[in-house]
């Protein structure tokens, strides 16, 4: 039988999706609104005002950022700490988060306190450059690496999500010959792919917008990430103490002209739209990431 709405349940359901698409139209604009400026001819866009498209469409700002050879030398940094740094961080918490799920373990409890007091309590940035310096990863590709390898806060995630795992599992195996690598690998990782998939998710989102350590650690021009190099346009921007780095790259171009604010919203439309597209396929891969979790009676 259908049930019949009343004018009141009508009237709250209107209520609630004209509340929902006012957030939206709020959240949402701010971000259009960049993507248009960038897409619109800079002289144009010194009239002001709002605007749902492109009055004047240009793609000139988008030429000058890829005709910059560092801007994209900082997209292929950001890219391949990204690529790089993400699985091997995911292959690691796991293997950790493995261990110390294991509580016959000797000396466990000392293992755990010793990491969560590390998420509590830090050496400060002087101590740290110290340390990162010692083992000579100042001015290399590793210092995105290595330092924030492991996040104990995502492993004691995936330590939990392992503990609650059928242990039948685990002794089956044992009893058909299997060592705590096989298991780990034939059995822990098939069945986690969803946290697995949710801390990668964490950790690339991460990678991608991380620019102090690129600030802190790195003085080679070709090893700045593309969030550093934005940051910077921005900070010169903001300042007008000396001329950006945004009105630097509008002038270099010889084509129609541009301007320091296309040039900013450019490069924020580019550090931001290739994260934003990977939301949907990691969405896809929860749902399959579950399936393949799911234990069969």
């Amino acid at each position: 039988m259908l049930r019949k709405y009343s004018w009141a349940d009508a009237a709250f359901n209107m209520l609630i999706y004209s509340f929902l698409i006012a957030v939206f139209l709020l959240t949402f604009y701010p971000f259009w609104n960049i993507l248009v400026v960038s897409l619109n001819d800079a002289t144009d866009s010194v009239r002001g005002g709002l605007y749902l498209w492109p009055r004047v469409l240009s793609f000139e700002s988008y030429y000058s950022i890829f005709r910059n050879d560092e801007l994209l030398g900082s997209v292929k940094v950001t890219v391949l700490r990204t690529l790089i740094g993400t699985p091997l961080s995911v292959l690691a918490i796991s293997m950790m988060a493995y261990s110390l799920s294991k509580r016959e373990l000797i000396a466990w409890r000392g293992f755990t306190l010793f990491f969560i007091f590390t998420m509590y309590f830090g050496g400060g940035l002087i101590p740290t450059y110290m340390v990162i310096k010692s083992l000579g990863l100042i001015d290399s590709f590793w210092v995105f690496i290595f330092p924030g390898l492991i996040g104990v806060f995502l492993m004691i995630l995936v330590r939990t999500y392992i503990e609650q795992l059928p242990p039948e599992l685990e002794e089956s195996a044992k009893m058909d010959g299997a060592n705590d690598l096989q298991i780990y690998a034939k059995i822990i990782l098939p069945l986690c792919v969803p946290v697995l998939a949710t801390i990668g998710l964490f950790i690339g989102i991460g990678h991608w917008n991380a620019w102090y350590d690129s600030y802190i650690y790195t003085y080679k021009p070709e090893l700045k990430t593309l969030q550093a190099i934005l940051v910077k346009i921005l900070n010169q921007f903001q300042t007008g103490a000396m001329v950006s780095e945004a009105e630097q790259l509008a002038n270099s171009t010889k084509r129609i002209p541009v301007s320091g604010e296309s040039i900013r919203m450019a490069v924020t439309m580019v550090a931001t739209i290739p994260i934003v597209l990977v939301y949907p396929f990691i969405q896809r891969y929860f749902v399959k990431g579950m399936m393949m979790g799911a234990i069969k009676s």
